[in-house]
């Protein structure tokens, strides 16, 4: 079995090929490795041959591993990419610089009075239900615009982008599609979308980061 660095190098590789194929510049999709459920010592080499942002799904799990991994490498940029439980947003605008998955009126007002308390200021991508998919995370798109303009004018938070993760059985595009419509009317440019079996075509559709986990770390 390849090991996660030469797997991590494959999908490099595959984001350039498909930037250039979608006509973009180079370097213009961040990859964000997913390293839920891995270990320190699993994640050290993909440090170690020049990855810098990391997903992790929960705080709990991110808290155990990730503080002494940024001592040791201050420039690593770590995302919330799973869902926020407001009694856990003390500690995520502590540890993460970048949570995606704002979405719904009680986590911005949490979030909003951490970084005022801690003057710590991650950036903020509010989640989109792309699939209106009840089991899901997510505000609904019909929803999307307003919740942002009301996270920014009642909260005052600064939302940066929008991230989905799309029906798991369907045809990817016309989700990303949407997803990059409402950034739009949103006024947003950050586009957080893409996973390991659909990130070429999450870069087609303008994503400007893609969350990565299996095709560089192995299954879980």
């Amino acid at each position: 079995m390849a090991s996660a660095v030469e797997q991590f190098l494959t999908v490099k590789a595959r984001i350039a090929a498909a930037e250039r194929e979608a006509g973009r510049q180079a370097g213009a999709v961040t990859l964000v490795a997913v390293s839920k459920t891995f270990s320190a010592d699993d994640i050290r080499p993909v440090i170690d041959a020049g990855q810098r942002v990391f997903g992790e799904n929960r705080v709990q799990e991110a808290q155990a591993k990730w503080p002494a991994l940024k001592q040791a490498f201050p420039d690593i940029e770590l995302h919330l990419i799973g869902p926020l439980q407001s009694n856990k947003a003390k500690e995520a605008v502590a540890l993460f610089d970048v949570i995606e998955t704002v979405d719904r009126e009680k986590i911005a007002a949490e979030l909003a009075k951490e970084i005022a308390r801690q003057g710590r200021s991650p950036k903020l991508y509010v989640q989109v239900n792309t699939g209106s998919e009840p089991q899901k995370a997510g505000i609904e798109p019909r929803e999307a615009v307003p919740f942002v303009t009301r996270c920014r004018e009642v909260h005052g938070l600064a939302i940066e982008g929008l991230m989905c993760i799309p029906p798991a059985d369907e045809n990817p595009g016309p989700y990303f599609a949407l997803l990059e419509k409402l950034s739009t009317e949103a006024g947003v440019e950050a586009l957080s979308m893409g996973m390991s079996g659909d990130y070429e075509t999450a870069i087609a559709f303008g994503a400007t980061s893609i969350r990565v986990g299996s095709a560089i770390f192995g299954s879980r």
